[in-house]
């Protein structure tokens, strides 16, 4: 049985240092300024340099990983010895999993005694992340390759995210909300509660009124989802704003919840589009 490799991309929202104590690798994601042609990897530009930038006005646009870079990057793995588990950023969010998919089966069909897989993970931000981390902890007890992807398949319409953004700007200029809405909202200090739903679709499910109330409606969520909440994994990340992101963690142990596991930046690729503010909760529970 040849040794494997976790594979993820930038979307994930891990830190660099988390990626390496688990031995998984990461393909960047891109993102450019309007007027700007320069294109940034995921890594190029801080999370505290992109949203002071994101606050002045500038507005990002971002590129998926085209199938040449993931078949580049992958075949250098299959011939250093190892097969390969991709997990992606969800098909309904972005290109970037279904280059992977298609880099990984051209590699199958070349290396035909070698394990190619990729696994949708039909998640965004840190909650591909947790995805990752729970796949890469299955391996260090020595899940094969198999069952690992078994494994997330099993988990990954129980993996839980929701979100809530400060400002709904963003998601106007993605058509996530309509000019309108996102102007009433604005005027009302209305603040949007979204998740992920099982195709993989960021959905809107309901509003509050002012940021506590929005915060609130997270942990709540926690609360009433959560599977075995005294030993939850749990992942927060943050659009620039780590204070809130502790208060957050303060109302889960409130309602008994274990500590954050991890509170990171929610990245550029997934900023570009939710701005500033933006705060998000990952955890395992009942359902999506």
């Amino acid at each position: 049985m040849n040794p494997y490799v976790i594979y993820t991309d930038s979307a994930c929202d891990l830190p660099e240092s988390m990626l390496a104590e688990l031995g998984v690798k990461a393909q960047s994601l891109s993102f450019r300024f309007d007027g700007s042609e320069h294109e940034y990897l995921n890594g190029e530009m801080s999370a505290p340099e992109f949203y002071a930038q994101m606050k002045d006005g500038k507005v990002a646009k971002t590129a998926a990983v085209n199938e040449s870079t993931f078949k580049a990057a992958f075949e250098a793995e299959i011939l250093a010895g190892n097969d390969l588990l991709y997990l992606g950023f969800s098909s309904g969010l972005s290109m970037t999993y279904n280059a992977g998919r298609l880099a990984c089966e051209e590699l199958a069909q070349a290396y035909p005694d070698r394990k190619v897989i990729a696994v949708d993970s039909l998640c965004a931000s840190a909650g591909q992340g947790l995805l990752v981390y729970l796949a890469a902890m299955r391996q260090k007890e020595g899940a094969t390759i198999e069952e690992v992807a078994s494994y997330i398949e099993s988990i990954k319409l129980n993996l839980c995210h929701w979100f809530t953004v400060d400002d709904l700007v963003y998601l106007k200029r993605g058509g996530r909300v309509s000019p309108a809405v996102a102007l009433v909202g604005g005027m009302l200090n209305i603040k949007p509660v979204m998740h992920v739903d099982n195709e993989g679709h960021l959905i809107k499910v309901g509003t509050v009124r002012g940021r506590k109330n929005s915060l609130k409606a997270l942990a709540d969520k926690y609360e009433a989802m959560a599977l075995d909440r005294e030993n939850s994994v749990i992942f927060i990340s943050h659009g620039d704003c780590y204070d809130e992101a502790k208060e957050l963690g303060e109302m889960l142990k409130a309602k008994g919840a274990p500590d954050v596991r991890l509170i990171t930046y929610v990245g550029p690729v997934i900023g570009a589009h939710s701005g500033p503010g933006t705060m998000a909760l990952f955890f395992l529970g009942k359902e999506r």
